[in-house]
């Protein structure tokens, strides 16, 4: 390991760097990775598309791409998706393009992906970027619950799906770097806040 320059043995530099933040529907992950960005120069956020209807006050194109189901069936034949997955129903993917234009651009990049999308990219990795896996959930799934509830979107059917969606998930923690768990907001996104430090101090593999 040799460089005039120690600065360009870290790994985050001039390097993409991709943090996948997975974990179950209701942990506060959206709240947490907006706060995070709003800290963290240099760091911004991958919008996903979905098939799914858009909840109260999500914005297309900020929160997700929404699309139609045909159109997302057109995107996976056309190999347009790093990752993609079937999530109580709907569909959810992570776009080439979107990776690669935020990339290009020199920032680091937040996925917010659930388990399965999550599984496939610790599989097939994205070329040229660094990925690192975390898992972000409450400390019970008695509060998962509560705050599903809380947020008046579900019903108790629904609720009762998505726990049982989440005990599933937890049986993935293998496959994740880091645990961050959400039972006070500042607390989850100052330990987000480290694991991106960290992996931007972190040196290169192959330096």
């Amino acid at each position: 390991m040799s460089s005039d320059d120690l600065s360009t043995l870290r790994r985050g530099a001039g390097r993409g760097l991709a943090f996948v933040v997975s974990g179950p529907s209701g942990a506060g992950k959206n709240t947490a990775i907006s706060a995070l960005i709003a800290r963290v120069p240099g760091l911004v956020y991958s919008v996903s598309h979905t098939t799914r209807s858009p909840r109260p006050a999500e914005r297309n194109g900020i929160d997700y791409y929404f699309v139609a189901d045909s159109q997302f069936a057109d995107m996976v034949a056309a190999g347009e998706f790093v990752e993609h997955a079937v999530y109580l129903g709907d569909q959810y993917g992570t776009s080439k393009a979107e990776i690669k234009r935020l990339t290009a651009l020199g920032a680091d990049v937040v996925l917010n992906v659930d388990v399965q999308g999550a599984c496939t990219l610790r599989r097939v990795g994205v070329p040229g970027v660094a990925l690192s896996f975390v898992f972000f959930a409450p400390p019970s799934l008695s509060q998962l619950g509560e705050r599903l509830r809380a947020r008046g979107s579900e019903s108790e059917a629904e609720i009762a799906e998505r726990l049982r969606a989440a005990a599933r998930e937890m049986r993935s923690l293998e496959i994740f770097d880091y645990l961050v768990l959400n039972g006070d907001l500042a607390t989850a996104v100052d330990e987000l806040r480290a694991i991106v430090m960290a992996e931007r101090l972190r040196v290169v593999a192959d330096a």
